[in-house]
């Protein structure tokens, strides 16, 4: 019996197949993915990967977030979260509505505090605190930043918006994720600042890599690295610069393109010897263990999954490193330790995944279609197995 019957990524593709009546060598030819892989798939005899995702997602013109079943409504609503996001989209839609005379806003320094505040909660893996105070911190510090027209007071706006960005994405809501962008971008550009507006172009492209449309993801990395180009020379420059190299590499990766993918990842590596371990630099946890780590990724997103699982064993993770950055990695070592038979290591990388940022884990999508490509092994697994499936599906997201 599967524990996460709503979850199995094959079923829903089965289903969205028969709806639109097609075979599975149709969808197979309109995909462009290998039949018996796809019907393997389909079957959950193999977990489906992002490329497989975002192929059938582009062969029956679909939203990826449709085919993967985000966002996760009966989770968010036991955690008490789908009543959090719609107070966000509310505090999106007033931006250009001038100061509220019902808000009296407090000092700037105030708000670049919680602002700061919020960026941290979000790497600590506290998207429920983040998400319960950003919606009305826009608020005041859209009132606060049009009534002082200063550059510090839209790029205070921007990061805000940059948190509800980080919120909207993490729990799945990849519409409000745009709209924050969009709001984030609007600001930056208010506050004249080149290396922000290239940050933008980096979070945008990762939407689009959620999205599968890895080409307008890939025209994204290249438009924020000619940004970056009209700003000053500074150590925030070649942070942004090396971050928007690694979103290039997993994009190219994603997409199957090796050449392209390792080009992105040296221009990274060579980045991050001048610059160091940046990991405030706007939060980007930047430098050489984050090229480290995305090598491990974009080798498992090139299938090249013994070669990731490889390259794992040389990262020393720093102790300052976000709980959210950690749990991501432990994710990503999870699904190549599964795909090479080694079942007990990708089922122990999923729980130091959870452990170390257990709400950022329960919705994250490659945690649960690991563990659901783990499912039908689970004999050969500690009976705390089934548990850490029924987390994923009832608990509130707190370790147990």
């Amino acid at each position: 019996m599967h524990a996460l019957p709503e979850d199995h990524i094959g079923v829903r593709m089965a289903r969205l197949r028969r709806e639109r009546h097609l075979t599975q060598k149709a969808v197979s030819d309109l995909a462009g993915i290998p039949y018996s892989t796809y019907t393997k798939t389909e079957q959950g005899v193999i977990a489906a990967t992002p490329h497989v995702i975002a192929a059938f997602a582009r062969g029956l013109r679909l939203e990826v977030s449709t085919v993967v079943g985000q966002p996760y409504a009966d989770e968010l609503r036991a955690d008490e979260l789908d009543v959090l996001i719609r107070p966000i989209r509310e505090a999106l839609d007033v931006y250009d509505l001038g100061p509220d005379p019902d808000i009296r806003p407090r000092q700037l320094q105030e708000l670049k505090d919680d602002a700061e505040a919020l960026l941290v909660s979000v790497r600590a893996g506290e998207i429920k605190k983040a998400a319960s105070n950003v919606a009305g911190l826009i608020e005041e510090c859209t009132t606060a930043a049009h009534a002082l027209n200063s550059t510090e007071g839209w790029l205070t706006l921007a990061s805000f918006y940059r948190t509800a960005y980080d919120v909207a994405a993490k729990l799945g809501f990849s519409d409000l994720a745009q709209l924050a962008l969009a709001r984030m971008d609007w600001a930056a550009q208010r506050g004249s600042d080149a290396v922000l507006g290239g940050m933008y172009q980096y979070l945008r492209a990762l939407t689009y890599l959620r999205e599968g449309k890895f080409e307008i993801g890939q025209r994204l990395i290249t438009r924020g690295l000619d940004t970056l180009q009209q700003a000053d020379g500074s150590r925030e420059l070649e942070v942004v610069t090396g971050q928007l190299h690694l979103g290039g590499a997993v994009m190219a990766g994603r997409a199957h393109n090796e050449s392209r993918a390792l080009s992105h990842l040296e221009a990274a590596e060579q980045v991050a010897a001048e610059t160091g371990e940046a990991i405030k630099v706007h939060y980007l946890t930047f430098g050489p263990t984050n090229v480290q780590v995305h090598r491990v990724s974009v080798l498992a997103e090139l299938d090249q999954y013994g070669e990731a699982v490889e390259a794992t064993s040389g990262v020393n993770i720093p102790q300052d490193w976000p709980r959210s950055r950690i749990s991501h990695h432990f994710a990503e070592v999870a699904r190549a330790q599964m795909w090479t038979g080694k079942l007990e290591a990708s089922f122990e990388s999923l729980r130091k995944a959870r452990k170390a940022a257990p709400q950022q884990a329960k919705y994250h999508p490659t945690v649960r279609e690991t563990y659901a490509g783990l499912e039908a092994a689970h004999r050969r697994l500690p009976e705390s197995f089934l548990s850490f499936g029924s987390w994923l599906s009832t608990a509130s997201g707190q370790v147990a």
